[in-house]
């Protein structure tokens, strides 16, 4: 591998660091003033497809991936909110993926590649997997703002929903609309004697 290669990498990991200070900017219309960013979105995701993938059987590490990648393309075009989609072309994010990733050592281009035109075909039980745990996010999200006191999240709630193809995501979405986001913190049972 040459010196521009690795230097095309680190560029890569460079711009991909763009991604923990851009914002998930649908949040605004709900009247979330400092939403999380498309990193942290995108760490949940990927550990959301890693449990999602254990209960449905698909590679937990090929989805982990999936999620990782699945956003990337933002440093590029920002998170348009859905309605701006109505008024602009967007640039398919495996265009957007090649650019990034295109004097990268070859390796590194074939996987990052793969992984991202598995994700946006969305034909492999990997990519639907992924993409059932971007979606979850989004809805484990609106749910949290809602307990916040952000009252204006039900339409992500019920976008979200409706886009899951998996069992074991809308088993994880009923028990997120009906869960407390900091019941965690309850200290655990007593084991019984």
């Amino acid at each position: 591998m040459s010196d521009d290669q690795y230097a095309a990498a680190m560029r890569f990991i460079f711009e991909a660091g763009v991604l923990k200070r851009a914002a998930r900017t649908g949040w605004w219309f709900a009247g979330v003033k400092h939403p999380e960013t498309i990193a942290e979105h995108s760490h949940r995701t990927a550990l959301i497809g890693m449990i999602l993938a254990a209960m449905e059987g698909a590679d937990p590490a090929r989805v982990t991936m999936l999620c990782t990648l699945h956003d990337t393309q933002e440093t590029r075009t920002t998170d348009l909110p859905h309605i701006a989609k109505r008024y602009l072309t967007a640039t398919p994010n495996i265009a957007i993926t090649a650019d990034q990733v295109a004097d990268c050592p070859p390796a590194v281009t074939d996987l990052i590649t793969a992984a991202v035109t598995e994700y946006e075909t969305g034909e492999t039980l990997e990519a639907i997997v992924a993409r059932d745990a971007d979606k979850l996010e989004c809805l484990i999200q609106a749910v949290e703002y809602r307990h916040q006191g952000i009252d204006n999240v039900q339409r992500w709630i019920d976008s979200s929903r409706a886009a899951l193809k998996t069992t074991s995501a809308h088993q994880l979405a009923d028990a997120a609309l009906t869960g407390q986001p900091l019941a965690w913190l309850a200290p655990p049972p007593s084991p019984a004697s």
